[in-house]
């Protein structure tokens, strides 16, 4: 493959055609255009930048009477982050005197406060101590696990609820279709809370500062003013809810309050420590290493370890609190997965047959409880030897993706034959599942009387795409003893959720590391590990493997990619239209997903979109979830709402839910893609994406490929200049220091 643009007539489908590509216009404020997550800058979160594959967000599943995987995962979720919530609250709350005392100690406790007010205690406070019968020791008691009860729909706001928020929206000159959404992030009173406040409008996913000013402006009157501690308080939520779009789990003091500024509060600090009052958000103080990773002063000891520890150089950041508390209760569940396995290694576990990274793998997992396993799309081969070696041993193991597509192509590495059976005899069928089915319990083993897995271990595949919330779970629902693998391709793009799990256990390096030496193979597996390290080659491609079709404008590339979909690959190929995705990426603009998705459906199924801009056969994406992107087909429409054929089954996307969570599913951006592989890619790359550009969303894009990669290029050398020199964007986390503190450093 040439980096140059070159002609194609004689080298694979496409042809030479002239343009230069439009701008690609952007979405509204609830659908970036931009695909990637923006970073550190808090100028970037201000603008409201988010993670593509959170678009879409809602559970878009069944009617109320039938619950969707979506619905069932994200109630899931709920209950384990309100258990943690609790946990945190208990530890961290004062007890006031005798407020949680009962039975004879309250007895005590009021016999006490009476002998101190000078009145004779009651006799029956102090009763003789009857001798308490033996009884054996009691079993040590085991932490509680999170317990995935039947998972029921979220209530609906109540209709009083939702007509009290209505009549406010509508003093306030705000559109009275926020009233539902509204309703459902402010609960009971909201209609009350929000004439009281108006700057909760912030809480409506897509509402923007300025149009929260309007609001509170229409409603107070001249007691609206900027230096409002309301104001303050909702804009640092803002931005913080923002952050995390952009993949933060929390932000350094000093770049929230530059974004405070910027959003015209007078006052940053001040907004800050009222939100922290009001336990809106919390602040915590992170210890920084010496430049090198020396140790600081204050660790090493000495008489002066006082004045060291004042002098210790820290960092201050603010985040919200769901995304604190689910780092730390990552933390504490991987530390606890790393600290309870027994130190035997059982002879059993030496690798029998395997060789190479593939036994170092399972040399690994023998003596430790989390090992990370890094490596390309062959490196696959690995996790599923491992796998299947201690099935065979009758260990109940299970490897989880994170896509449909990734279960069938790791099952497809299994053997058959009851050599890979488990300890409930079954061979490859169940031993691997997807993510979201092993949380609600669709998939795998189900969980222990203590609400645990019921497994000894768990391997997961695709573990960049894990976000913090979604990994503490999967980490607190392991019992002790347990083993985790966590398996997948550190250059790919990170989680659309907050976090960067997989990336920041890296950097911890707390538990082994083994990294794959099995190359990808062909022409597409040269190119892309080229792309991995910073290196845009020019590859040899004999079968037309990579074709490289230049344009000037969005139109031309608009009109070569419908071209190559619908005409070039199937007749070079033999691959159905279907069997093709089309990459570029953003949502917007002139060569964009939607004016893709339209070009491509007026091709290959025309029709008047009976059901919400769809018809029977369209191709779409279906996300029950925020950032989950599942590819179907829509079968048929009625009152019940969107019908979809997915790789899980049928799905009904209920009639309110289609427009925020089902799209056309030609073209797609490459966080919509990640994880799933198609026989061809096409991948669209408009003038205007240019500065959207990263080496992770090129390695990503190119990576979906499976036989066939065809590149409709209109960004000159800004494609070689984004593998080259613009790696992931930064993002905050306190993991990696988490980690420090409660496991030592492995090997």
């Amino acid at each position: 493959m040439s980096t140059e643009p070159e002609t194609t007539e004689n080298t694979g489908p496409g042809s030479t055609g002239p343009g230069a590509a439009d701008g690609e216009g952007g979405g509204p404020a609830t659908e970036p255009a931009a695909e990637e997550p923006g970073a550190g800058e808090a100028a970037d979160m201000a603008d409201g930048a988010g993670a593509e594959g959170a678009d879409g967000a809602g559970d878009g599943g069944s009617a109320a009477a039938q619950l969707t995987e979506a619905q069932a995962e994200l109630a899931a979720q709920k209950r384990e982050r309100e258990r943690i919530e609790r946990r945190k609250a208990e530890r961290a709350e004062p007890i006031a005197a005798g407020t949680k005392l009962s039975g004879k100690a309250a007895d005590l406790l009021a016999a006490v406060r009476a002998v101190e007010g000078g009145a004779k205690p009651p006799a029956s406070a102090f009763p003789d101590p009857e001798p308490a019968p033996r009884r054996p020791a009691p079993e040590p008691v085991r932490p509680a696990r999170p317990v995935v009860a039947e998972p029921t729909a979220p209530p609906a706001p109540a209709p009083d609820t939702v007509d009290a928020v209505r009549r406010v929206l509508a003093d306030g000159g705000a559109p009275e279709n926020l009233a539902s959404q509204a309703a459902a992030a402010l609960g009971e009173g909201a209609g009350e809370l929000l004439r009281e406040d108006p700057w909760q409008l912030l809480r409506v996913t897509g509402v923007r500062p300025e149009q929260a000013d309007g609001f509170a402006r229409a409603l107070l009157g001249p007691e609206c003013a900027p230096d409002d501690e309301r104001r303050g308080r909702a804009v640092t939520v803002w931005l913080l809810e923002q952050a995390a779009l952009a993949g933060h789990t929390a932000l350094e003091l000093p770049a929230l309050t530059a974004a405070l500024g910027r959003q015209a509060v007078p006052d940053a600090d001040a907004a800050v420590q009222s939100a922290l009052a009001e336990g809106d958000v919390l602040a915590f103080q992170d210890a920084l290493e010496e430049p090198g990773g020396a140790p600081t002063k204050a660790a090493e000891g000495g008489d002066e370890d006082e004045d060291a520890e004042e002098s210790r150089p820290v960092r201050v950041l603010v985040g919200l609190e769901r995304y604190a508390l689910a780092e730390e209760s990552l933390a504490d569940a991987l530390a606890r997965i790393v600290n309870s396995l027994a130190k035997e290694v059982s002879p059993e576990w030496e690798p029998q047959g395997l060789s190479g990274s593939a036994a170092e793998l399972v040399r690994a997992v023998a003596g430790h409880g989390l090992v990370l396993h890094t490596g390309g799309e062959a490196a696959r081969a690995e996790p599923a030897a491992l796998l299947t070696a201690a099935r065979a041993q009758g260990l109940r193991a299970v490897a989880a993706c994170h896509t449909p597509d990734g279960r069938d192509r790791f099952t497809a590495l299994l053997p058959d034959d009851a050599d890979g059976a488990g300890a409930d005899g079954a061979g490859a069928e169940g031993a691997v599942v997807t993510l979201s089915g092993l949380l609600t319990g669709a998939e795998g083993p189900g969980r222990d009387a203590e609400g645990a897995f019921a497994l000894d271990l768990l391997v997961l595949t695709d573990a960049p795409l894990l976000d913090v919330e979604t990994a503490a779970t999967v980490a607190e629902s392991l019992p002790d003893g347990a083993r985790l693998v966590l398996s997948g391709d550190p250059a790919v793009l990170w989680s659309a959720g907050p976090g960067r799990v997989f990336a920041d256990l890296l950097a911890a390096r707390v538990c082994p590391q083994v990294a794959s030496r099995t190359p990808d193979p062909g022409p597409l597996g040269e190119l892309v590990s080229g792309i991995g390290v910073g290196e845009l080659n020019q590859v040899e491609a004999p079968g037309k493997e990579i074709v490289i079709v230049p344009v000037r404008d969005a139109g031309e590339a608009v009109h070569r990619t419908v071209q190559l979909v619908a005409d070039s690959v199937p007749r070079a190929f033999g691959f159905a239209p279907g069997e093709t995705v089309v990459i570029t990426p953003g949502h917007g603009g002139a060569a964009g997903t939607r004016a893709l998705n339209a070009a491509l459906k007026e091709r290959l199924n025309p029709g008047p979109g009976r059901f919400g801009g769809f018809d029977p056969g369209d191709l779409v994406v279906h996300s029950p979830a925020p950032g989950r992107s599942v590819p179907g087909r829509v079968v048929d429409a009625d009152a019940e709402g969107l019908h979809l054929t997915c790789a899980d089954g049928p799905v009904v996307v209920a009639k309110e839910r289609v427009e925020r969570s089902v799209r056309h599913g030609w073209a797609l951006t490459a966080h919509q893609a990640v994880g799933g592989r198609w026989p061809a890619a096409v991948v669209v790359l408009p003038g205007d994406a240019a500065q959207s550009l990263s080496r992770p969303w090129v390695y990503t894009a190119f990576g979906r490929a499976e036989r066939h990669l065809s590149v409709v290029h209109g960004v000159d050398q800004a494609l070689p200049r984004a593998v080259a020199e613009v790696p992931a964007k930064p993002r905050t986390t306190r993991l990696p220091l988490l980690l420090r503190t409660q496991v030592p450093p492995a090997g």
